[in-house]
């Protein structure tokens, strides 16, 4: 249907309930300083010690409120430190795959590139790790972009997803929480972080909540299940990257030089469950994507807009798509490629790598002809592995133009189209290689316990 021209119209056309704030210059620049914002040990004051959610947690279960799906030896946890030197254990065994809609929907070779590495490290499906389909999406980019969704909501979601987690082992025999949810998207991460805070201070909320998921058949003993630790899939890559590297790697990537961007959903959103690690960025600065590009041996280089927002800004992309745009090319990718001379760009999140990714093309239009390489941290780390660029890391999908990086990295652009040219004729006579057995994936239907 064709809107009526008189129609009253927001902002970027988004309908009238999209309003000019029409804030002074100095509450407008308040209102956005987050996207500068920085986070780091050195911004902090560390004494200034926030409660630690976890020791509630097992005070709720205590009391009979709630069941922890805990991390066991079984999960070959690694601990790291987070930004007030806390433990966080990180699984990394016996892995439940929360796949990103982002991803599967824009980027797919991020979810194949990390399944792909699992596979060359030995894991078996449906022991080592679970990708099955019985998943929504967390909801979390309507609640924060539209505001149309609401806390119950968003908290009926995750315990809903996370129980599936904790019961998704035992239609192949295992017991209940064999699997540990892994998040792929840093959005469902930064959300789920926050939403566990809100259940685990609000009596009411879980009391509203406890109610829907008796609706559903997701509840244990009547309880509420609450995972131990928010995992994110770059939190698993930074801990296996030492592996990943003496055992994995095939190609040299030294002559690569990697900016790294920092997603805000992972380090500014409840920022004290982010890993700073001492041998990464002098412990100051949170330690994900930069970890895996140095035990890599690329050339990380600094560069100033390192705190920034790539952009995306939840609303921002819906509401106010230029914002958007400029902010990603003015202070994200013109910054890289003037000051650090980059040859790529890595991120560990669905909406920064779509957003640097996709938005490039708006440049053009501005006599700003700035290009750069956009990849995940995954991706990069399956490339220098061996992985196909354009059958597993899937190249071909993004906008930003990757094949010199891929050239400079030493591997064949040309050969590798004509090997996907191939597989897509093998693929139209009916020979399908999957990653994963889709029988596994669609026979998972929900036990309970």
């Amino acid at each position: 249907m064709i809107p009526d021209s008189n129609e009253p119209r927001g902002i970027a056309g988004h309908g009238a309930f999209f309003q000019p704030t029409n804030l002074p210059a100095d509450q407008a620049e308040k209102a956005t300083d987050w996207v500068r914002k920085r986070v780091d040990r050195r911004e902090l004051d560390l004494a200034e010690r926030m409660d630690d959610v976890r020791e509630h947690m097992w005070q709720l279960e205590k009391e009979g409120e709630i069941i922890v799906h805990r991390i066991t030896d079984a999960h070959k946890p690694v601990m790291v430190k987070t930004l007030f030197g806390w433990d966080k254990k990180i699984p990394t065994l016996q892995l439940w795959h929360h796949k990103s809609c982002g991803q599967c929907g824009n980027i797919p070779g991020y979810p194949t590139s990390l399944l792909w590495t699992m596979n060359q490290l030995g894991y078996q499906p449906g022991r080592d790790y679970l990708d099955e389909t019985d998943q929504t999406s967390c909801t979390a980019w309507n609640y924060h972009g539209s505001g149309i969704g609401n806390v119950e909501s968003l908290a009926a979601v995750f315990l809903r997803n996370f129980h599936q987690a904790y019961v998704s082992g035992q239609k192949l025999g295992h017991g209940a929480g064999h699997f540990f949810p892994l998040v792929h998207c840093g959005t469902s991460f930064g959300n789920y972080k926050e939403i566990r805070k809100y259940l685990v201070e609000s009596p009411q909320l879980r009391e509203k909540v406890k109610k829907i998921l008796g609706k559903l058949g997701r509840l244990v003993d009547g309880k509420l299940v609450i995972p131990e630790e928010i995992v994110h899939y770059s939190e698993w890559v930074h801990v296996m990257r030492q592996r990943i590297a003496s055992e994995l790697q095939k190609i040299d990537v030294s002559n690569i030089r990697v900016t790294v961007h920092m997603a805000c959903h992972y380090s500014k959103m409840v920022h004290e469950d982010a890993i700073y690690d001492p041998d990464v960025l002098g412990g100051n600065r949170a330690a994900t994507g930069t970890g895996i590009a140095q035990a890599l041996g690329a050339q990380v280089i600094d560069y100033s807009t390192w705190y920034d927002c790539c952009g995306f800004g939840f609303r921002h992309i819906i509401s106010e798509r230029e914002f958007t745009r400029s902010f990603t090319i003015d202070r994200k990718i013109k910054v890289a490629r003037e000051e650090a001379q980059a040859d790529l760009m890595l991120g560990i999140d669905t909406g920064c790598v779509t957003t640097m990714d996709k938005n490039q093309w708006i440049g053009q239009a501005h006599e700003q002809k700035y290009s750069l390489p956009i990849m995940a941290d995954i991706q990069f780390a399956a490339l220098a592995c061996g992985a196909d660029p354009l059958k597993i890391v899937q190249l071909q999908w993004h906008a930003s133009p990757c094949e010199d990086v891929v050239e400079k990295m030493g591997i064949s652009w040309s050969e590798a189209k004509k090997r996907f040219e191939e597989y897509l004729q093998e693929v139209k006579a009916g020979k399908i290689e999957y990653l994963y057995d889709p029988q596994l994936a669609n026979s998972m239907a929900r036990a309970s316990v």
